[in-house]
């Protein structure tokens, strides 16, 4: 039987709402094999989410969106940030149903196909959220407006620009998203091979 090399102590919902957290103390294996001392951590549950880079390979062109955060609310260049198309994985759907879905919500832009990037641990310190990130195949030559939707308040504006320009954005510290900075330096390091395999 293998044991468990975590052990719940006690687990406490502090807060449920749209969100919620929790509160663990709990102990776990150490390298060496004894068990931690009784460890006491905070837990932000908010669910899954999906992400996509929308790219051309034919004009070598994303979309980027632009929209406020209030976590970013304290930063020096302000909360509005440029991101990449994302939303929360609801129950029943894939992160393939998601991307789809947020592109024409969010870019009002129609995914052809996609190519799965990483997926990846959002900040594993302190929460459960995973995001699933692509790269999806997209017509730029219609893109571009404001868009979102209006019940959820989504005030999103769309940009479209070389891939030269955004990884321009990226080194000179302009854009500060995980999700759209790590999107774009897996394009950086997969272009050709992303545009060799669309080019039909």
């Amino acid at each position: 039987m293998i044991k468990r090399n975590v052990e719940v102590l006690e687990k406490t919902i502090c807060y449920e709402g749209f969100f919620r957290l929790e509160r663990y103390c709990l102990r776990y294996r150490l390298f060496n094999g004894d068990w931690s001392q009784a460890v006491v951590r905070e837990l932000f549950e908010r669910g899954h989410a999906a992400a996509v880079l929308p790219y051309d390979p034919f004009r070598d062109e994303v979309i980027l969106i632009e929209q406020f955060r209030i976590g970013a609310m304290t930063e020096p260049n302000g909360p509005w940030l440029m991101e990449i198309v994302a939303g929360i994985v609801e129950a029943g759907e894939t992160g393939i149903d998601v991307v789809k879905r947020e592109s024409i919500e969010e870019a009002a832009c129609t995914i052809v196909t996609l190519i799965p990037v990483y997926d990846y641990l959002v900040s594993p310190g302190g929460t459960t959220e995973r995001v699933a990130l692509f790269c999806g195949k997209v017509d730029t030559t219609q893109a571009g407006g404001v868009y979102g939707v209006a019940e959820e308040n989504e005030d999103i504006r769309v940009h479209v620009m070389t891939v030269d320009a955004a990884l321009a954005l990226l080194n000179a510290g302009k854009i500060r998203s995980a999700s759209a900075i790590i999107a774009l330096q897996w394009l950086a390091l997969n272009r050709n091979h992303v545009r060799m395999l669309w080019s039909t």
